[in-house]
């Protein structure tokens, strides 16, 4: 590999001191180091903006989670099995999407998925911020209240989906559950989605799970917005070769109940 002042291959002039090297996006001095070129993104800059946007995403994930509890109104598929073996075991509901998040993942073994940061953040953090939350809001009993909050929730989830996969760390392991039995079956993402997110919500019920209007609503609405949103929020793609970065973000579980 070239340096910046070595001499140029044949035929091919070298660079003249101060002027972008073809294919870097720098400026080479015949003085000292390279520096960006004007309008070029800094690779540390655009990483420490996706790790914000990642940790927000999940923090924000699972601060909606808990206006759909506490809203009372039907929750989204997961945590309608959350809230049931919540009701079972005497545990949480965000410790139980902590549980049921590494239960998840490993079952990526067996379907040979590649995690990333993202999908190991997405099993704490989750959990983590819908516990948080839900020991902020008030108990709350009137639905002149609680419709709003069912909204707010659903709204703040569609953002906080476009959030953490446009940083593109890897999927939960929810949706990687999905996408890798695509890949082992052959079966369509929409057939895995609805199958997979069935089983949960039946489950749930049976548990003690809270389905209402808000689940319907929410199995509606949540596409469009994280469209929505992974359009605001979509950053480059990542270089090739990222330690930290699981290729083949499944945007399409989100997009495509």
């Amino acid at each position: 590999m070239s340096t910046a002042g070595s001499a140029s291959t044949a035929g091919t002039p070298a660079p003249a001191a101060g002027t972008p090297a073809s294919g870097t996006g720098t400026s080479v001095s015949a003085t000292g180091p390279s520096t960006p070129a004007p309008g070029v993104p800094v690779p540390g800059r655009r990483l420490g903006r996706r790790l914000v946007q990642l940790y927000a995403g999940l923090a924000l994930y699972g601060a909606s989670s808990a206006l759909l509890v506490a809203a009372g109104l039907g929750l989204e598929p997961w945590n309608v099995l959350h809230q049931g073996l919540a009701e079972l075991t005497g545990l949480s509901i965000g410790a139980v999407s902590i549980v049921v998040g590494a239960a998840v993942l490993l079952l990526w073994v067996p379907l040979r998925q590649r995690p990333g940061l993202g999908t190991v953040s997405n099993v704490f953090v989750v959990g983590l911020a819908m516990d948080g939350t839900l020991a902020l809001l008030p108990d709350v009993r009137s639905l002149a209240l609680r419709a709003p909050l069912l909204l707010a929730g659903i709204v703040l989830n569609g953002m906080a989906t476009g959030l953490y996969i446009a940083a593109r760390f890897g999927p939960g392991p929810r949706d990687g559950l999905m996408t890798g039995l695509h890949r082992r079956t052959g079966r369509s993402i929409r057939l895995m989605r609805t199958g997979v997110e069935a089983a949960v919500v039946i489950t749930g019920f049976l548990l003690g799970g809270t389905i209402g209007v808000g689940t319907v609503l929410y199995a509606v609405s949540i596409g469009p917005l994280a469209q929505v949103f992974l359009r605001w929020f979509a950053l480059p793609s990542a270089p090739a070769g990222s330690a930290i970065v699981a290729a083949g973000t499944p945007e399409r579980v989100i997009l495509r109940p």
